[in-house]
């Protein structure tokens, strides 16, 4: 199926599109085209902002929609999905080194030559992850979720990923970041090229992120070279300034230049 076939099939309703008697044929190009990269469930448009592409996130939800609960006896311990989404097989020709141990690919994601995938992880449907990638130990990456090249996950991060809506923003880690061990990210939020985030951070959509270093405040979006920490900020009310409480927050202490990487940077910042 051409690529502008497959987006007109798509732009119905999932549930319409599930119905359709060349439902299979479509969605098998759907999984191909994702996992070649080919398509990706969101983009950055000309003005440098990214967004989901919707007809993409429709038609991975018409898959689910589309398709029974079935068992999966070949799969170590057995396992339970829709059948429309099976574990990805990874060929050695995909030069992607796969260390066993426990991890789960699911078809529809895109891991490029180079990435490395730490056990036990788990990639969801629509995930786009970049050359070079490295993904240790209990890290999890969303649906749709967009990770560039040459990025480092550390043990335990969660990339968050958005199915519903489909007009949703997803997670987006941009090329050459460093997310440390144990960090959240959530609610479509970007993390821009070469930042640097400290082990424990958790950031959503409304998580403020104060820019220590030019004086001001965000929300949703870490800039590039970024160097950011957990910190805190006193909670509001008299019921809580009594108590002494104070809330999440997170901090830019610093930016890398061309003579920083990523290890050195968080090192100097976390003194």
């Amino acid at each position: 199926m051409r690529l502008d076939e497959l987006e007109a099939f798509y732009l119905r309703p999932p549930e319409d599109a599930a119905a359709d008697p060349l439902f299979a044929l479509a969605h098998e190009s759907l999984l191909l085209r994702l996992e070649t990269g080919e398509l990706r469930a969101a983009g950055k448009g000309g003005g440098g902002l990214w967004s989901a592409v919707p007809w993409v996130k429709s038609a991975i939800l018409a898959g689910f929609r589309g398709s029974p609960i079935i068992p999966f006896t070949d799969w170590p311990g057995g396992a339970r999905d829709k059948a429309a989404f099976p574990p990805r097989d990874i060929k050695a020709g995909d030069g992607v080194r796969f260390v066993p141990g426990g991890s789960s690919v699911r078809r529809g994601a895109h891991l490029a030559p180079g990435v490395i995938v730490m056990p036990p992880s788990f990639i969801n449907v629509g995930a786009w992850i970049g050359e070079g990638t490295m993904g240790d130990s209990h890290v999890l990456v969303g649906s749709c979720a967009q990770v560039g090249e040459r990025v480092h996950l550390s043990a335990g991060v969660q990339i968050g990923g958005v199915l519903e809506p489909a007009g949703a923003r997803p997670v987006i880690v941009e090329d050459e970041a460093f997310v440390g061990g144990l960090v959240g990210l959530f609610e479509g939020v970007v993390v821009g090229k070469r930042a640097v985030l400290a082990p424990g951070l958790v950031i959503g959509a409304s998580t403020p992120i104060f820019d220590l270093v030019h004086g001001r405040e965000t929300r949703g979006e870490v800039p590039a070279n970024a160097v950011v920490v957990p910190g805190s900020r006193p909670a509001g009310g008299a019921y809580a300034r009594g108590l002494g409480l104070s809330l999440h927050a997170a901090c830019i202490v610093k930016y890398r230049d061309a003579r920083t990487d990523a290890a050195t940077a968080l090192e100097e910042a976390l003194r």
